[in-house]
């Protein structure tokens, strides 16, 4: 009879459960637990996600709405004052049409080119040039006027009110140097004629705008829009021959944006170059203006961070205030900041010991610039709170005074027994008891001190008096020198350097810090 299995045995021990198991079993619960909860987390994320965008399509859905309707109602206004304008312009072109023929007509009895004593006369003379849509010389009486820049600003945009076509006139008056300088012979002096171009230019816009809608619309013909849009691509197919943005001259530049705005004539696509173009003249003041009719502010955060990385500190706070991006560049800083720049920039100029004169005048000369333009633009956006500007007034005071003492001639001792009649020295007071005693009648030559600034004697002035021949001893004559003398002691000139000698480490100015001064840039004005 065979044996009965043991309980115990290896069947037994399959039946009972595994420790391990279990602790799979539990691992297994706790990874899905964790799983249910990172879906549940993810699926209520995607839900709030479309919850806000949902709310955002909404929103904007609502502010095209609204967008829509003011569009609509815009156009519809546009429309419906088309009549209207169209009736007053042409009323306008009439009575300029009938003042014109007057004027021609008179023939010689204005031309334009009389004496302008006062504002009227300025603006008589002004009237008659555009009555007679006499376009050259309009041009050449406004461009002998610079001196007379704010009275023109003043006249020039009632005078243009008398033209037939003032697009035509002021299109024709700047064509002779924009968009490409036309004039054969040109002088150094009265090269530059952009402020001429940019005054005409600015003078234009009050005379264009819609009586009814204002700027909005401008009422240019579409011919003199066409124009204008073809002088803009020449003037820009003409910046490889100028050097490029980089080299091309600010006064053009300035023209050349303002033509833009005046127009109308902006387009979406270069909006790239016209930042360029900004950043590259911002010192101008009126760039800040030019660059939001340009459609440069959403722009212009980036822009005035590019200012401030190229050491333009003052013209960033200028395109700051005038965009509102108070609180994100405060001003005071980039001010401080431009003052320390500009102190490095004078220190720096100091180090050229080959010169020492011109450098310590030039370094006075920028430091005073830089003064000058701050407690400017302390004074224009009221910031004397937060940067009294009394420290900044006291250094240029100083400045100041030192170089008007070093211009000062050096003061040559006077001698205590000289003669009443010619000014030539009294003989010594014992010389009539001495038998051989020597009285000259001639003025004893001055003793010039070298300048240790200067390693030479200006051009034109020899180095006297070891280069002239010594005159002859003469005893008892009275009978003048065969070469006298060249200067007399009281008119002696000063050969010292022009500019005061202004410490070589100037104060700093409170909170300043040190470090290497970038490349110094020109004062805003």
């Amino acid at each position: 009879m065979g044996s009965l299995p043991d309980p115990g045995g290896p069947a037994g021990e399959l039946t009972q459960p595994s420790f391990d198991d279990f602790q799979r079993q539990t691992s297994l619960m706790t990874s899905c637990t964790l799983l249910w909860k990172e879906l549940s987390d993810h699926f209520t994320s995607l839900e709030q996600d479309l919850r806000k965008k949902s709310e955002a399509l909404k929103r904007k859905i609502q502010t095209l709405d609204h967008q829509t309707k003011e569009t609509l109602g815009v156009l519809e206004k546009r429309e419906v004052t088309i009549d209207g304008s169209v009736e007053i312009a042409l009323e306008k072109v009439e009575r300029s049409k009938e003042a014109a023929i007057v004027a021609l007509q008179k023939g010689g009895d204005g031309d334009g080119d009389g004496e302008v004593d006062d504002s009227e006369g300025l603006l008589l003379n002004l009237k008659i040039f555009c009555l007679k849509m006499d376009s050259e010389g309009f041009w050449r009486f406004v461009t002998v006027r610079k001196k007379e820049l704010d009275a023109m600003r003043a006249q020039i945009p009632v005078a243009l009110a008398e033209c037939v076509d003032p697009s035509r006139f002021v299109l024709e008056a700047i064509s002779e140097v924009f968009p490409v300088d036309k004039r054969v012979e040109k002088s150094e002096r009265l090269n530059d004629l952009g402020w001429a171009c940019v005054l005409v230019l600015e003078s234009l816009i009050p005379v264009v705008v819609d009586p009814m809608l204002g700027k909005s619309r401008l009422l240019v013909t579409p011919s003199m829009k066409e124009r204008a849009k073809d002088i803009a691509e020449t003037w820009k197919a003409s910046l490889d021959q100028r050097g490029g943005i980089e080299n091309v001259k600010t006064p053009d530049v300035h023209t050349f944006l303002q033509h833009l705005v005046t127009f109308g004539i902006v387009k979406k696509e270069d909006v790239d170059l016209y930042r360029k173009l900004v950043v590259a003249s911002a010192w101008r003041k009126q760039m800040p203006k030019l660059a939001v009719s340009l459609g440069l502010g959403d722009k212009m955060a980036d822009m005035i961070e590019e200012l401030i990385s190229r050491g333009q500190q003052l013209d960033a706070v200028h395109f700051t205030f005038e965009v509102g991006l108070v609180n994100k560049f405060p001003p005071v800083p980039l001010l401080k900041a431009y003052l320390k720049d500009a102190k490095k920039a004078a220190t720096s100029i100091m180090g050229d010991h080959n010169n020492s004169g011109r450098a310590l005048h030039l370094a006075g000369r920028k430091e005073q610039s830089a003064l000058r333009a701050v407690i400017k633009c302390i004074e224009e956006y009221k910031l004397e709170a937060e940067f009294p500007p009394e420290s900044l007034k006291k250094r240029l005071e100083q400045l100041e005074k030192a170089k008007t003492e070093k211009k000062k001639p050096a003061a040559v001792p006077a001698n205590k027994r000289t003669r009443a009649s010619n000014g030539g020295p009294m003989p010594p007071a014992k010389a009539g008891r001495l038998t051989n005693a020597y009285v000259s009648s001639f003025p004893t030559a001055p003793t010039f001190v070298r300048s240790p600034s200067h390693g030479q004697y200006p051009a034109g002035v020899p180095p006297y008096p070891y280069d002239r021949p010594a005159a002859p001893s003469m005893y008892g004559s009275r009978s003048p020198p065969t070469h006298p003398y060249a200067y007399s002691p009281e008119a002696a000139p000063s050969l010292a350097g022009s500019y005061p000698g202004a410490p070589m480490n100037y104060p700093a100015y409170g909170g300043y810090g040190n470090g290497l001064a970038p490349a110094y840039q020109q004062a805003y004005y």
